[in-house]
C-alpha cells in the first residue's frame, strides 16, 4: 500500500516533491533500496529521491507493559508519549516535550538535549528481524548503527512526572527559531558548538536564497518561505567549507541529505 505525500508540507524544514511512500503496516523488512523516512524532522529531499517508506499507524501506540516499563510504537509522536507519562505520573522522558518527531527516527539519531538521551532508558527495540537488545546496538552522540526500520521499542521507567523538567527543556529551547528548518544542520563538535563556529566563521543570517542560516541560533537553516533543495545544499556546503578553511573543524551534519544521486548530497 502507498500514500501520496507533498514533502514540501510534511517535511519540516518545508522542501521536498510529491512522492509515492510505501506504507509499512506490518512487521516486514522495507522494501529494497527504500528510505524510511519517518515524520520527517531531521530530513533535506532532494527533488528525485530514491524511493520512500514510512510506518503507518499499526505502530502509533503506547502502553504501560509492567510499572516500570513502556512500550512504545516507533510511529508514536514524542509529545504522545510525554502526555502519558503526564497522566500517568511516570518519569524519564520529560525531555521529549521539546523534540520533534517519533520514537522510531529519535532511535535512529540517539535524540536528546545534553546529558537526556532516548538510549539511556532503552531496554530493546524491535526490527523485521525480531526484538534486539541496547547492548548489542552501537550508538554514541545523535547517531546509532540502527541500520534497518524500526518498529517498536521497550523502556525503563519511574514513577513521577516533573513539570519543572518541562519548564527546563522549554528554557533550553528558547532560542530556536520558528521558521521552518530540519532542527541542528550539524552535529556539536567535541568541546565546541556547531552553531558558534558557523556565526564566527561570518555566516549567521547568511542567505542563499530563500533558505538562512537562522539570525537566532546560527546552527539552525531556516526556510524563509519557497526555499529549495539546491538553495539549501549550497549553504551547508558554504558552511562546511568556511568552517574547516577557517578553524580546521570539518562539520559533521545532523540533518540527513535524502538523494538518489550521491552527487546530489
Amino acid at each position: 500500500m502507498t500514500k501520496t505525500v507533498d514533502l514540501a508540507r510534511f517535511s519540516s524544514i518545508r522542501i521536498g516533491p510529491v512522492a509515492d511512500v510505501t506504507l509499512l503496516d506490518t512487521l516486514t523488512p522495507a522494501p529494497k533500496g527504500a528510505f524510511l523516512i519517518g515524520s520527517c524532522n531531521n530530513l533535506l529531499i532532494a527533488p528525485q529521491p530514491p524511493p520512500l517508506c514510512m510506518l503507518s499507524k499499526a505502530f502509533d501506540f503506547i502502553r504501560l507493559d509492567d510499572e516500570r516499563t513502556l512500550h512504545i510504537g516507533a510511529a508514536t509522536p514524542g509529545g504522545r508519549v510525554v502526555s502519558f507519562c503526564k497522566k500517568h505520573d511516570l518519569g524519564g522522558f520529560e525531555f521529549l516535550s521539546h523534540l520533534p518527531g517519533t520514537i522510531g527516527g529519535m532511535l535512529k539519531m540517539n535524540a536528546g538535549l545534553k546529558e537526556w538521551e532516548i538510549f539511556n532508558s532503552l531496554i530493546e527495540l524491535r526490527t523485521a528481524e525480531g526484538w534486539v537488545p541496547k547492548n548489542a546496538i552501537e550508538h554514541g552522540y545523535r547517531r546509532s548503527a540502527i541500520n534497518a526500520p524500526v518498529f517498536e521499542a521497550r523502556f525503563t521507567c519511574k514513577e513521577g512526572f516533573s513539570a519543572s523538567l518541562i519548564d527546563t527543556f522549554a528554557a533550553m529551547r528558547a532560542n530556536q527559531p520558528k521558521n521552518p528548518s530540519a532542527g541542528s544542520c550539524f552535529k556539536n563538535p567535541p568541546n565546541d558548538y556547531a552553531g558558534r563556529l558557523i556565526e564566527a566563521a561570518g555566516l549567521k543570517g547568511a542567505r542563499e536564497g530563500a533558505m538562512a542560516f537562522s539570525e537566532l541560533h546560527a546552527n539552525f537553516l531556516i526556510n524563509l518561505g519557497g526555499g529549495t533543495f539546491d538553495e539549501a545544499m549550497r549553504l551547508i556546503r558554504r558552511a562546511e567549507v568556511q568552517v574547516f578553511e577557517r578553524f580546521g573543524v570539518r562539520l559533521e551534519r545532523e540533518v540527513i541529505v535524502v538523494a538518489a544521486s550521491e552527487s546530489d548530497g
